[in-house]
């Protein structure tokens, strides 16, 4: 398949080498200091197993590489997907499908408003991959996955034929039954996650080795769970205590993206994950108290890193 990773960031970057590895015809749009050094120097991936680098890949700045692709893997930041949607409007057409990889539960529905539903699957991935440098992806190791689907669950041939080209670059890949609730299991895992570390600045195992943190990240998972419960999303009964039995299997050192841009300057995804339970939870009358909390603390950080605010 011809697949254009549009957004070279932790995980645009981690998925789109697992696929240039494998032999697949991979182009990443990315800018700046970054699409300098993949250009001259070709995408740099570190693990845990050591380095590689991967010079096959095409990299650009301009959106029409999209022209003719069989899917665009969408990596931006779930506030730039309208952007990105506009963007790629122009050269989205015959076959081509856009999977987002977003983390949060409304990037699917905002890309189907530009694109038309028929050019879209709903997704979600995880990786513990960051940009370490320009030209330079770095993954924690652990879990690395990638879920998607028809936004009516149907098997298409084209989810096939993508979930085929990942199984083939070994990446653990999934076509779940039900891709809203997927969505909505990886949500409840991540804004948890997310959240608590941003507010603590702790990596994941040192929030569930203290019992009042550890406490508190439940919480976070708890009040999602009602969340979803309401808005009749088929939530598992075990929900919460599979959920705190995955943070324990993470790295201990694991971050999220959130936490990383909250500590370092950057605008953050807090409207789209905590500040999205926030409101879902006041769409279906649920109260969700340590979501708004972690919110509330948060938005400061946020909005001075969009320069909407200052202070020193």
């Amino acid at each position: 398949m011809r697949s254009v990773i549009y957004g070279t960031g932790g995980a645009g970057g981690y998925f789109g080498a697992q696929l240039a590895l494998s032999g697949e015809q991979v182009i990443l749009v990315a800018r700046g200091e970054h699409l300098k050094a993949l250009r001259v120097n070709g995408l740099r991936l570190e693990t845990p197993n050591g380095d590689t680098v991967i010079r096959s890949v095409e990299a650009t700045d301009d959106p029409a590489a999209a022209t003719g692709a069989d899917v665009v893997l969408l990596g931006v930041k779930a506030w730039q997907v309208p952007d990105a949607a506009q963007a790629l409007r122009p050269f989205v057409g015959g076959g081509t499908f856009v999977v987002p990889m977003q983390n949060g539960v409304d990037a699917a529905s905002q890309l189907s408003a530009v694109l038309g539903t028929n050019h879209v699957l709903a997704g979600l991935c995880g990786t513990l991959s960051m940009v370490a440098g320009p030209g330079h992806i770095r993954s924690a190791g652990g879990h690395n996955f990638i879920k998607f689907g028809e936004l009516d669950n149907r098997r298409s041939e084209r989810v096939e034929r993508l979930r085929e080209a990942f199984a083939k670059a070994a990446v653990n890949v999934e076509v779940p039954p039900d891709i809203v609730k997927a969505l909505w299991d990886k949500f409840l895992m991540v804004t948890s996650f997310g959240g608590v570390g941003a507010i603590t600045r702790a990596p994941i195992g040192v929030m569930c080795s203290l019992p009042e943190t550890r406490r508190l990240l439940e919480r976070c998972v708890e009040e999602i769970a009602g969340v979803a419960h309401a808005r009749s999303i088929a939530m598992s009964t075990t929900t919460v205590a599979d959920t705190m039995k995955f943070y324990d299997s993470i790295p201990h050192g694991g971050t999220t993206s959130l936490q990383r841009d909250i500590v370092d300057g950057k605008p953050s995804e807090l409207e789209y994950w905590n500040g999205a339970v926030v409101r879902l939870g006041r769409e279906a009358q649920v109260p969700t108290p340590t979501h708004e909390l972690i919110y509330n603390c948060l938005l400061p950080q946020d909005l001075r890193a969009r320069g909407k605010i200052a202070f020193p």
